[in-house]
C-alpha cells in the first residue's frame, strides 16, 4: 500500500486467506478477491489479478503458506512432500520471467529445511513459521522499496518530468514501489516532479495502473501511448526515465515489460538518463547475461482485444513476448535497496550480496 494513499493494500494475509486487490478491474473498479487455495493464488498470478515482480515474489510466498495451513497432512513428513509435489512446482509455473517468485519459493524452501533439521519440529510450529515468513517477506519488501526510493531520489532534480513505462508501483510491489518508489521519495524530499507515463500496451498498465495510484497520491501525472514517447523526448519534454525491473542478469542486462527496450534506445539517442529501480531479490546472478532470462510469451487474446471490443480479424496470429531486455550499456544506472551502482555493473551487482 502506498503509505500516503492508506486505504487500499496490494495483497495482505487475514485469517488463514490472502487477500489481493484485483488489478485487472482498475481504474473501474476496486475488488478484492479472497483466496483460500493454492490454485486460486496461481490463477490470479497468471491472469494478472496480481502483478509486478516484487509482488509476485510476496504472493508466491504467502502461497506456500496458504499450502502449508490448508494442508489436511497430519505429520510434518506428509506435508513436506505435499508441499514438494504440489504447491511449490504449481507456483513454480505461474511466471517464468520474474525471478522475484523463485527467489521467494527458495525461502520458504530454505526455511522448511532449518526448521525440519531442528529437533523437536512439529506440525502446527512449521504452518506459524511458514506463515510468520510469507509475512516478513511482504513487511521487508516495503522496507526495501522505501530504502531503494530514498537511494533514487538522490537522482530526480526539481521541476523534472520522469517516463515510466508499465507500472512499478505499490500495486506491483508490497507497497510503496520501485520506479515509483522513487517518485514518491522525490515529493517526499520536497522536489516538484510530474510523470509521463507510457500507456504500456497491450494491457495499459500505465494508465490503468501508474495513472490511479499517482492521482490517488495527489503526483501530476499524464498518461501518453507508447508510440509517442521518442517525439516527447525530441521536444525536451522528458528528463528522466525510471522503470522497474522483472529480473537483471549478473552483467545488468534487464527484463522488463515489453516495450522498455525501445525506451532505453530512445534515452541513449537524446542524452536522457534511464534508470532501473529494483530491489536484490530481482538480481539473478546465475544468469551471466540477458540472453538467458525466459521471456514469457501469452496468449492472443491480450492483444486481440480491449475489453470486450474485438480489434484483430479472426485467423490474424499474433507476437506476444511480455518481456523485453534492455543491455546494461543503454542503462546509466540501476538503484536498489542497498544504493544507486553505476557500470562496470558485474562487479558492482556482485557487491551487494
Amino acid at each position: 500500500m502506498s503509505e500516503r494513499a492508506g486505504q487500499w493494500f496490494t495483497l495482505r494475509w487475514r485469517d488463514d486467506t490472502v487477500e489481493l486487490l484485483d488489478q485487472r478491474r482498475l481504474p473501474g473498479e476496486e475488488h478484492y478477491l479472497e483466496l483460500t487455495t493454492v490454485e486460486d493464488l496461481a490463477q490470479a498470478i497468471e491472469c494478472l489479478a496480481i502483478r509486478g515482480a516484487p509482488a509476485i515474489g510476496c504472493a508466491a510466498a504467502m502461497g506456500v503458506a496458504l499450502g502449508a495451513v490448508r494442508s489436511a497432512a497430519s505429520d510434518v513428513g506428509a506435508l513436506i512432500e505435499e508441499l514438494e509435489a504440489q504447491v511449490f512446482p504449481r507456483l513454480e509455473r505461474t511466471r517464468p520471467t520474474a525471478v522475484n517468485l523463485f527467489w521467494a519459493l527458495d525461502r520458504m524452501r530454505e526455511l522448511i529445511g532449518r526448521l525440519t533439521a531442528a529437533p523437536g519440529s512439529d506440525l502446527d510450529s512449521l504452518r506459524r513459521a511458514l506463515v510468520e515468513e510469507a509475512q516478513r517477506i511482504l513487511e521487508q519488501d516495503r522496507e526495501n522499496c522505501r530504502a531503494l526510493g530514498r537511494a533514487g531520489a538522490s537522482l530526480v532534480p526539481d521541476g523534472a518530468c520522469i517516463l515510466t513505462h508499465c507500472n512499478a508501483g505499490a500495486l506491483a510491489t508490497g507497497g510503496y514501489g520501485t520506479a515509483l518508489g522513487v517518485v514518491r521519495a522525490a515529493v517526499e524530499a520536497g522536489r516538484s516532479v510530474s510523470v509521463l507515463a507510457d500507456e504500456t500496451r497491450p494491457l495499459l498498465q500505465g494508465a490503468r495502473l501508474t495513472a490511479w495510484e499517482l492521482q490517488r497520491d495527489s503526483i501530476p501525472v499524464t498518461v501518453c501511448t507508447d508510440g509517442m514517447a521518442g517525439y516527447l523526448m525530441q521536444r525536451g519534454e522528458v528528463d528522466l526515465v525510471v522503470v522497474g525491473a522483472d529480473r537483471i542478469a549478473a552483467n545488468g542486462d534487464v527484463a522488463n515489460k515489453i516495450g522498455t527496450y525501445g525506451v532505453a534506445v530512445l534515452a541513449r539517442e537524446h542524452g536522457i538518463p534511464f534508470y532501473v529501480a529494483a530491489p536484490r531479490s530481482t538480481i539473478d546472478l546465475a544468469l551471466p547475461g540477458g540472453e538467458a532470462i525466459p521471456i514469457e510469451e501469452r496468449g492472443r487474446e491480450e492483444i486481440a482485444r480491449i475489453g470486450e471490443h474485438v480489434i484483430l480479424p479472426d485467423g490474424v496470429g499474433v507476437r506476444q513476448p511480455a518481456f523485453d531486455v534492455t543491455p546494461a550499456r543503454f542503462v546509466t544506472a540501476i538503484v536498489t535497496e542497498r544504493g544507486v551502482i553505476r557500470s562496470p555493473f558485474e562487479e558492482a551487482l556482485r557487491g551487494l550480496f
